[in-house]
């Protein structure tokens, strides 16, 4: 009796690759269901407080399931650092993007960022956190962090050079001397804010930034007419934050 034909690659692949696929998204979906609830735990216990086990108590899995997806607690962390900063991104930076080059730009930047940092008041900061966490150190986590903090540096520093290139700055403007002052101020609210709990901290980042603007402005009619209308929006955000706050 002669063997029945078997299926050819032809007529099994595509169910082959349907299922593959599935399986593919599924393990996609629960290792960004990890990310999501290890992000939860990171913002307020730091990259440090984060395990194996802590998470698979918090996702209802097994520690081996969610060990399967990352492999390390590092990979796990570096996970963590990659998500915060793609969503710091989407808030922060792609809006701001919006705006034309110049004051505008950099305000919005500055904008987005004060209104992230409200947040985070109460939640905590990754970059902030993980730098207390990191600093001393070395490795692929630390790394990870640095570069997410140095993208964002740098985005900032071009738009403070379109500004000058505009001339809506002073031609003499240090870039890394304004954008120093201008994290220094973000540094100094989530100390003040979240730490002593200041009252009336943001309106102090708020008015912090305009005093920066107003000592490397170039003066022009341009620069002031950009900058006026976003300092008083940011006045009536920042009053409406403190107000609610206090």
């Amino acid at each position: 009796m002669s063997a029945l034909p078997q299926p050819s690659q032809a007529t099994r692949s595509p169910r082959a690759r349907s299922s593959t696929g599935r399986a593919l998204q599924k393990g996609q979906q629960t290792k960004a269901a990890i990310v999501e609830a290890a992000l939860g735990l990171a913002t307020h216990i730091g990259l440090e407080g984060l395990s194996i086990g802590a998470l698979a108590d918090v996702t209802g899995m097994s520690k081996s399931g969610v060990f399967a997806h990352f492999g390390s607690r590092e990979e796990l962390q570096i996970s963590v650092v990659r998500e915060y900063h793609t969503r710091f991104e989407q808030e922060v930076f792609y809006p701001a993007m919006l705006a034309p080059r110049g004051l505008a730009r950099l305000s919005a930047m500055f904008d987005n960022w004060m209104k992230r940092t409200s947040i985070e008041i109460d939640s905590g900061c990754i970059y902030i956190s993980g730098a207390v966490e990191f600093d001393d150190r070395t490795g692929p986590v630390r790394d990870a962090l640095a570069s997410s903090v140095l993208t964002w540096h740098a985005a900032m520093r071009r738009a403070i050079e379109q500004c000058k290139a505009l001339g809506e700055l002073r031609t003499d403007t240090d870039a890394e001397q304004m954008l120093f002052e201008i994290h220094g101020l973000i540094l100094a609210l989530h100390y003040e804010a979240r730490f002593l709990q200041t009252p009336g901290s943001m309106g102090r980042a708020v008015q912090g930034f305009q005093n920066i603007l107003a000592r490397y402005s170039a003066e022009t009619p341009t620069a002031a007419a950009v900058a006026a209308p976003a300092a008083a929006k940011r006045r009536k955000v920042s009053n409406q934050t403190t107000t609610s706050k206090e």
